[in-house]
């Protein structure tokens, strides 16, 4: 009882202000906790594994298994991956660029808000100094205006209005500003792991047997057009050949 008598108390003394810092808080504590979920649930998800199943296939040459799988992942890295096999063509520069381009898509839905909480953090940061400037202001003009029986009350109440806005601001500002790093550096791990993903699976389709195969298979039939179109040539003089004697007999 006796310290929810002396939090009130405190929040009774800090003035108007501090009930802006309380509402700032409370907002700032609301997008943490709803960015803490989104965030972390994101980072559950086991990019790494998908990738390690995903190259199996790759590897194995079986392109479609590696797409069932990446389709059935929620993961970040899944629409990189995605977007890596669908390029028709196995071409590196394509491939590359569809990747990044997933990773544009995938990264947003993440870091959305968290700017706000810096925001935020500096907001309260500022009104609790705005609390201190007004508790010093109270504090000098008593000490000017007030009856010499009453001035050390109405001192005492200025100081401790600006010493209150100040610590509750800070109160506020400081655990907004290690929750923001919090999750931001977990949605740097999440980037890194997807830009993994990309690269990892882009080296595997290169060297994949499917990825020889068309290169392999690519020449081959050329060489098989060049020689019907031989085969033809040769054999038209040779029909207008007999035309002739034909004609003669």
């Amino acid at each position: 009882m006796h310290e929810l008598a002396g939090l009130a108390s405190f929040f009774k003394e800090g003035g108007l202000v501090m009930y802006a810092i309380l509402g700032l808080g409370v907002v700032a504590a609301a997008i943490a906790l709803e960015r803490f979920i989104v965030i972390v649930g994101a980072a559950r998800l086991d990019g790494r594994k998908l990738t390690r199943d995903v190259l199996n296939h790759v590897q194995r040459g079986d392109l479609n298994s590696a797409r069932n799988v990446s389709r059935m992942s929620n993961a970040p890295a899944a629409q990189v991956i995605q977007a890596v096999l669908a390029v028709p063509d196995f071409d590196e520069t394509r491939m590359q660029s569809a990747a990044d381009d997933a990773a544009a898509l995938a990264m947003p839905p993440l870091t959305r808000r968290l700017a706000h909480l810096n925001v935020l953090a500096n907001i309260a940061t500022l009104v609790g100094l705005l609390g201190t400037i007004a508790g010093l202001i109270t504090a000098f003009a008593a000490v000017g205006a007030a009856d010499p029986s009453q001035r050390s009350a109405f001192l005492a109440g200025g100081i401790s209005m600006a010493l209150n806005a100040t610590a509750f601001g800070l109160l506020v500002a400081i655990p907004t500003l290690v929750t923001q790093g919090f999750l931001v550096g977990l949605v740097e791990g999440v980037a890194e792991g997807v830009e993994e993903s990309g690269i990892r699976v882009t080296r595997a389709i290169l060297a994949s047997p499917a990825a020889r195969g068309q290169v392999v298979a690519m020449p081959g039939r050329a060489a098989a057009a060049q020689a019907g179109t031989a085969t033809f040539g040769a054999g038209a003089p040779a029909r207008g050949a007999f035309g002739p004697q034909a004609g003669a007999v």
